[in-house]
Parts: structure tokens; sequence; C-alpha cells
């Protein structure tokens, strides 16, 4: 047995004792919950110091290997123009060998005032002649440079000589310039990602992965990253059409994730049933409603979940529409028993909420975008106009007719942020799809781990794993969660606790 550990002197939030001030941890569970005055004994005893203590956050949607890059390397997201991003470049270039390829992420021109990105000349420039590839934020396109174009055939859609590239074209670019990472790299960038996760409290990722988004290798090597102990648990989600075996052989709970049935609405290939008002396009689709099912059906008689990435509402049409398709081939029961996902769900109408509900389909979405590009006034507004920019992301809409959500960030396109992404949620820029905070919260915990098939996790009660974060909290409580509107002070992280190994402590930082 493990030395049991008493955490006292809290302030703990708990359904199962509301009134808990300290919790015994024995053997990688909850073993007690309750007050200080009837603590029983245990081998350590640690003082919080009237700290808040909640269940630890799940993130449901990252890309580690991407998101150590950004964190190590050329982080583009405050550039406002873009000269800052060949300033940015031009520094990060001048500090690599003349062979490196120079990777940066999160420029994003939409809220520029001059919103010319840079020509493949002018980041030739910058680069000093290195291959350059910076995703936009939306990590659907990319800008590269000469070096890096001229490996990319022009019959690809999606290329354009101007070096922003999309759809294939920019899946090519992105696995020729990732595929230049080396293995120590890569791990490297990998538990930079996982560690500063469990530095915000988040105690497990979904990773998703797939041709186009990241390689076998790679993806089974973050996997195996967590058995060596002192990181999050990771969660695999593989996108490929009909590899519900694959997936299970590479070690993931799911065949979807970045399975795409569109792109991004920052890119323009977002799939749409009316045209963007600042492009001569509807986006694109990538897949039938056909292959929907067809893959739907596979992962039923595989036993494994599935899924799709899908954000305008052409594209989540297409997917309910194979939905529908494979509930006449294996039964409307068989599917929603599957508890397949469908990750972001930006454009959304009562339509298309009741297939949803009809299916059993678990909401994997991301409120930091709200935050970031809704409202009247952004990136959204631009794509969109404001009708349509405001009824986006309709996570009230949701939760009200019972849609499982689980809240993830994108990281990189957004940053990991639980507290973040809460408040996002709690202040919608459309108060018809505002949540509350106790809502909101359990999307972030519990939500998370069912929609990875562990519906016993993210929760603190006697004879649950003892999975939980330690708060520094200086705004005061409301229901037991902190205010989070938007001028309190996010709480911070002191320390993470997964299954009782301590996996982040602020003192060891």
């Amino acid at each position: 047995m493990t030395p049991s550990t008493l955490y006292r002197n809290g302030r703990v939030y708990s359904a199962s004792v509301p009134t808990a001030t300290a919790l015994l941890v024995t053997d990688g569970r909850i073993a007690w919950l309750g007050s200080d005055d009837d603590t029983p004994p245990a081998d350590r005893v640690v003082d919080v110091g009237g700290a808040l203590v909640t269940p630890a956050f799940v993130d449901a949607h990252v890309h580690c290997t991407d998101t150590g890059i950004t964190l190590l390397g050329l982080d583009l997201s405050g550039a406002r123009s873009r000269e800052d991003v060949l300033d940015g470049v031009a520094r990060h270039a001048a500090g690599q060998p003349g062979d490196a390829v120079v990777l940066g992420h999160g420029w994003d021109e939409s809220g520029w005032a001059d919103q010319r990105p840079p020509t493949v000349a002018e980041l030739d420039r910058a680069g000093g002649g290195r291959s350059v590839y910076l995703s936009q934020a939306s990590v659907h396109s990319a800008l590269v440079s000469s070096p890096l174009l001229a490996r990319v055939s022009p019959d690809e859609p999606g290329y354009a000589a101007d070096g922003w590239l999309r759809r294939d074209a920019h899946h090519v670019a992105r696995g020729i310039a990732h595929g230049s990472l080396g293995r120590t790299q890569r791990r490297r960038a990998q538990e930079a990602a996982l560690r500063h996760a469990a530095s915000l409290g988040i105690a497990a990722v979904h990773e998703c992965g797939g041709p186009g988004t990241s390689d076998e290798e790679g993806f089974q090597a973050l996997l195996a990253l967590p058995g060596e102990g002192g990181l999050p648990e990771v969660y695999g989600y593989w996108g490929e059409l009909g590899a519900a075996a694959k997936a299970r052989e590479l070690g993931a709970v799911g065949a979807g994730g970045d399975l795409y049935a569109d792109g991004a609405l920052g890119s323009h290939t977002a799939h749409l049933r009316s045209p963007y008002l600042d492009a001569d396009t509807s986006g694109h689709g990538y897949v039938t409603a056909q292959q929907v099912a067809d893959h739907l059906v596979d992962c039923v008689n595989q036993g494994v979940q599935g899924g799709f990435h899908a954000i305008g509402d052409a594209a989540i049409g297409t997917v309910l529409e194979g939905f529908g398709k494979a509930a006449v081939v294996v039964g409307v029961e068989a599917v929603r028993a599957g508890r397949h996902r469908i990750e972001h769900l930006e454009l959304l109408d009562r339509e298309l909420i009741r297939g949803l509900v009809e299916y059993g389909v678990v909401a994997s979405v991301q409120p930091a975008f709200d935050r970031l590009w809704g409202g009247e006034h952004g990136m959204y507004a631009q794509r969109l106009g404001v009708e349509r920019s405001l009824a986006s992301n309709p996570l009230g809409a949701l939760a009200g007719v019972g849609v499982s959500l689980a809240f993830g960030s994108d990281s990189p396109v957004t940053p990991l942020d639980p507290w973040g992404t809460l408040r996002a949620a709690i202040n919608h820029h459309n108060p018809v799809y505002r949540i509350s905070a106790r809502t909101a919260f359990a999307a972030h915990t519990r939500g998370g781990w069912r929609a990875a098939g562990r519906d016993a996790d993210g929760r603190l009660a006697p004879g649950t794993s003892a999975t939980f974060a330690v708060w520094d909290a200086a705004a005061p409580l409301a229901g037991g969660l902190p205010a989070l509107g938007d001028g309190d002070p996010l709480p911070m992280c002191r320390r993470t606790v997964l299954r009782g190994e301590v996996i982040y402590d602020v003192e060891d930082a």
C-alpha cells in the first residue's frame, strides 16, 4: 500500500459532501471526505490553507505536439500586423541552423488593420531562405516560404502561389514541415505540452490525431508518455475513415476527433449552407453522408467510439445525415450506445440539435472560440455577418436539451486555459447561449471523462478516483465555485493530483 495522505483545511467542491473541508487519499482513491473536526489518521497531512479543492479538469480536444512546439518556439498569436509576423520569423530564424524548418503558429489576420498576410518573398527574406511553415490560428491553413511551397504540387486543392495554403495543399505542407522534427524534439514538445496542462489543473487530455494532422509514430509516442508517470493521462482519437480497427491498434479510444467533415471558419474552409460574406465560397465538405454512415457502422461493429470534426452547418448536416443512414443499418440504439462525438459544432439550428439528441452525440466544443472570434465585431461577424456570428457556438441551446457536453481548447488554436474556458461559456457574447458555472464546470470535468468512456471519474466522493486540483482562488465563491466575471481573477493551480499521484506542485515548478 502507498502511504495515505490527508488534505485538510480546504474548501472542497463535492456534491457528495458539500460541507467537506478535508479528504483522505489511499491507494489512488478518496477513502474519506468530511470535516476537519472529524479527520481519520493518515501517514501524511497536507494543510492547503483554505484553498479550493475541485475535481481536476479534462481538455477534450488538444494537439499536444503542436502545443509544445508553440510553447517552446514561435508563437504568433500576439502578432497584430504582417510586420509583427515577419519580425517574429526573423528573430526566431536567426537562432536556427541554415537547414532548419521554421515552425510557427497562431497568426490571425482578421484583427489586423491591414489584413494582407506576408507574401512568399517576404517570408523568404525573414527566414533567411529557410523553409518556413506558419499555421494560421485555425490550423486549417498556413503560410509557407518558397522552399516548402516548391515541394507542394500546384494541382493539390487549396494550393496558392502566394503561399497561403489550404485544404489538401496545406496538409501536404504540414506533413513535410512536421516531418522535420526529430524524435527528441517531438518528445520535448509533447512533454512540454503535458506538463503545462498539469500546471493548469488538467489531469487528462484528448489528443486528436489522424492523417493531415499528425503521423502514426508521433501519435503512439504521445500515448505512451503518461505511462512513465508524472504526466496527465492522454486519450487518443485517430481520425481516419474506415479505420476503427486501426485506431484500436494505435492505442486510441476512438476513431474520430480530427476526421474532417470540413475545415475552419478562419480559413474559409468550414462548409456552410450560405456563402461567406467576405469570400466567394461556401467552404468545403470533405466527406459524404454515405462515408459517414460506413464509418459509423464500422465503429459499431468494432466496438469503437466514432466521431467527426464538423464546424459549418452544411458539414454538420452531412454528418447527421450519415448518422441516420447508419441507424438504418445497425439501429438507433446501437448508434446511441456508441456515444459518438462531433468536434466543434459551431453553426447549428434547432433541427441539427435535434439530430444530436436523437443519436446521443457528444458535443466536444470550445467556448473560447466565441470569446476570441464571436460577437458583433469579431472574425465570425466578418466571415458570416452579425446574425450568424451571434448564433454560433450555441452552448445554452445544447445544454438546455440535454446534449452531453465536453469542453476543450483545441490547443494550440486557443490556449490551454480551463478557467478561462468556463468564463467564456458563462459569458457567451449572446446571452441566450450562456450557461451556469456549475454546468460549465461539469462539462470541463465529468463531461470530458464521460466522452472518453470513464463515467466514474470527475467527481469527489468516497470511493472515487483521487483526481483533483488545489487552487488559490481570490474571487469569492458562489455555489462552491469562484466567480468568473470579466473582472474576477482566475484561480491559480497549486497542485494537481491524478489517481493519487501528484503530477504538478507549484513548490516544485
